[in-house]
């Protein structure tokens, strides 16, 4: 299993995670995949499910492990009902943070995120009724460890993000919905990648949501590419997004797990998810995702990497400088062989790009 480092924080967080949404079955059995889960190196975990019957199970599975694993509990969702619920009021999320702390047997909650703001009057209601200021309190206090929120909706999370007091957030990533594909494709191509990197510029963890796009994607007759991808190329494709800490699909079985455990072990070419480079619109072409479909480079450069700390810099994110710094082969070290530029699905005329990368870099050296 691959760890990630959050950037405020320094927790290690692995690469997969587990979303809550669809686990069923008895208790034993659910406490079992999660037990299953953490025994093959996860340790992030989502908290926001279908129906209140899973959270018992999680608690059994938590048991004299609450040190070793990630929690995001999301302030908003409730489930009074058994069901699940949204509420926007304060009383109600109180109650249920207390319900949720006191079954894990714990007295803090890792990820206090606010649950899943799209639009701009849901934001002014947060901000006006209580809730933000109760979780800003409940951070001062230590019961919660960093604070974030869930949402589809770039223009929003990025209204969040300017209050300066977001260390993590979860966002909707699959190539469907950064190509403006499908219900919760919100927001241009250009704008949604943007919003990684400045995550990734502020210092800002992403945790990934609906990688698969509700299933969608992995069925040709239901994918908007009408082609199907890979659960592995799926995953591969937003851990390759600037900022991204953890990608959570959600399982509902066993067999689930077991199939997004295979990622550990795939090869590049099974989480090669370049074939995305068919679906993309026009004004996409000639921006590079750092698919490294690109490779083998014959000089050696990793394309990719290059091309994502070039991006970073120039977003303002000074740390990618001093990783661009560290590669052991830089972007003046092409050979304009033309290889990248015959195998790239997305038409990234490489070569000059790696002499306006060239420059850059020894214009910041200066």
């Amino acid at each position: 299993m691959e760890y990630r480092i959050l950037p405020h924080g320094g927790e290690k967080i692995s690469v997969l995670g587990i979303g809550m949404g669809y686990i069923s079955g008895m208790k034993e059995e659910m406490a079992n995949i999660i037990n299953t889960a953490i025994e093959n190196g996860i340790n992030y975990f989502d908290l926001a499910a279908s129906e209140i019957a899973p959270y018992a199970a999680y608690a059994e599975a938590f048991e004299g492990k609450r040190d070793k694993v990630y929690i995001q509990m999301h302030f908003g969702a409730t489930y009074e009902s058994g069901k699940y619920g949204w509420s926007r009021d304060l009383n109600t999320i109180k109650r249920t943070f207390e319900w949720e702390v006191d079954l894990f047997k714990t007295d803090y909650t890792d990820m206090g995120f606010i649950h899943c703001t799209d639009d701009v009057d849901d934001l002014q209601t947060i901000k006006n009724n209580g809730i933000w200021d109760y979780m800003k309190e409940l951070k001062a206090e230590g019961k919660i460890r960093h604070l974030g929120f869930s949402s589809h909706n770039p223009e929003i999370a990025r209204r969040i993000l300017d209050t300066g007091l977001i260390d993590m957030c979860m966002f909707s990533i699959n190539p469907a919905y950064d190509y403006e594909k499908g219900e919760y494709g919100i927001g241009e191509v250009m704008q949604r990648a943007k919003l990684y990197r400045d995550c990734q510029q502020m210092g800002v963890g992403i945790s990934v949501m609906k990688p698969f796009g509700g299933g969608q994607l992995l069925d040709a007759k239901l994918s908007p590419f009408k082609q199907a991808l890979t659960k592995n190329q799926c995953i591969q494709y937003a851990l390759d997004r600037p900022a991204v800490m953890t990608v959570l699909p959600g399982i509902r079985n066993m067999q689930d797990l077991k199939e997004i455990l295979t990622f550990v072990n795939a090869s590049a070419e099974e989480k090669d998810y370049s074939i995305i480079g068919k679906f993309t619109p026009q004004k996409a072409y000639g921006t590079c995702v750092y698919c490294n479909h690109c490779q083998p480079c014959p000089a050696g450069l990793n394309i990719g990497l290059i091309n994502k700390y070039y991006d970073l810099a120039k977003s303002g994110d000074m740390m990618a400088v001093g990783h661009y710094e560290k590669l052991n082969l830089h972007a003046d070290d092409c050979l304009k062989c033309g290889h990248c530029e015959k195998r790239c699905p997305f038409h990234v005329k490489q070569e000059s790009r790696m002499e306006e990368i060239a420059n850059y870099f020894k214009q910041i050296k200066k």
